[in-house]
């Protein structure tokens, strides 16, 4: 009797599918409509989401346009990986090379998880495994850059009709909580460049940290990202419009465009100096070296400061102009920015509390 009961649960539970026209089928439970499509060995059912007619065919001549477009050959056969690695390739021209690196540390990362399947083959819970086994191992934004290289490489195989649709278009991207920058005060800064300039008081100890105590004032008075400052050339500096042409050198600037902007009277004062000193060439470099890593933190250690980074003072010079009273827009333009400012609202949007406290002392009711 109890194998007899749970015969018949199980024919009903069976689901039924009427044919009402060519590939186009109507499931008897619900009433919704599905379609049936072939292409070479490759079976496609979906559900048309629909229980109107006329909205199911409409559906179903898109989703036969879709199939259509599919290539039955080889390239079907291929892994992520291969994919990938078509795909990167087709888009290294535009990036530069630590980007490009980037993107392959993250296929690499990605390649295992779909080692066992096709391309063609990739479904959502493949997606959705990755998601549940990466999440809890990694920050927020490595997530999310692996998935949008994850998404890119699916469109491509799209693209080259090797796939139908996105697997991982709903998969949720990761919230990324910004976090609380540590920048120097204008104290801290200036007793940082003394403690570097001094090193540890040898006069050839003092002559090795004073290019370093000069590339970390020329990124705090610029707001130039340290390749930025270190392929400045004195040809971009224009002493007579009181200008600096940012290019980036041969790796180019982040977004690929150079800028120029004006001088603040510190980098005015900082190029002056260095100019009388070096008697430079036109094609020579504004700094000798191209980091300044080992006396930053040989200085904070000495000092007992945070480990501040050559990015740091990049953030010293955008919270100093705006705690000046230049507004945000300006300033993301002298930094490179080419949103208008939101990036830099999110970042620099907590200034500290002494100049929080100063401003609200301006405010009369």
């Amino acid at each position: 009797m109890k194998t007899e009961a749970l015969g018949q649960a199980k024919a009903a539970r069976k689901l039924v599918f009427h044919r009402v026209a060519e590939n186009l089928y109507r499931l008897e439970q619900s009433g919704g409509y599905y379609a049936l499509l072939k292409r070479g060995d490759k079976q496609f059912r979906r559900s048309l989401k629909t229980k109107d007619r006329k909205l199911a065919e409409r559906r179903l001549a898109e989703l036969r346009s879709q199939v259509s477009n599919l290539r039955v050959t080889e390239d079907a056969r291929s892994s992520f990986e291969e994919v990938a690695k078509r795909w990167m390739a087709s888009t290294v021209h535009s990036l530069k090379p630590r980007s490009a690196q980037r993107r392959e540390e993250c296929a690499a990362t990605l390649a295992p998880y779909f080692a066992s399947v096709t391309i063609r083959n990739i479904q959502r819970h493949h997606c959705e495994r990755w998601a549940a086994e990466r999440s809890p191992k990694v920050a927020g934004m490595t997530f999310n850059r692996e998935l949008e290289l994850m998404r890119s490489v699916f469109n491509y195989a799209i693209k080259l009709g090797l796939m139908l649709n996105n697997p991982a278009a709903d998969i949720p991207r990761r919230k990324v909580v910004q976090a609380r920058i540590e920048i120097p005060s204008k104290e801290q800064f200036h007793k940082l460049i003394a403690a570097i300039r001094e090193s540890d008081g040898r006069a050839d100890s003092q002559r090795k940290a004073k290019d370093g105590a000069d590339l970390v004032e020329l990124l705090a008075y610029s707001g130039c990202r340290l390749s930025e400052g270190t392929s400045l050339q004195w040809k971009h500096v224009d002493f007579e419009k009181n200008t600096v042409t940012i290019t980036g050198g041969e790796g180019g600037t982040k977004n690929h465009e150079t800028r120029t902007v004006p001088m603040t009277s510190a980098l005015r004062s900082l190029l002056e100096r260095l100019s009388l000193e070096q008697k430079p060439k036109p094609e020579d470099f504004v700094s000798k070296i191209d980091s300044a890593k080992k006396c930053i933190a040989t200085a904070c250690r000495r000092l007992g400061y945070p480990h501040f980074t050559h990015h740091d003072f990049r953030h010293f010079f955008a919270t100093t102009c705006i705690e000046s009273g230049v507004d945000i827009p300006t300033v993301s333009r002298w930094l490179g920015h080419k949103d208008g400012g939101a990036l830099a609202m999110r970042v620099y949007g907590h200034l500290r509390q002494q100049h929080s406290t100063t401003m609200i002392r301006r405010v009369i009711f």
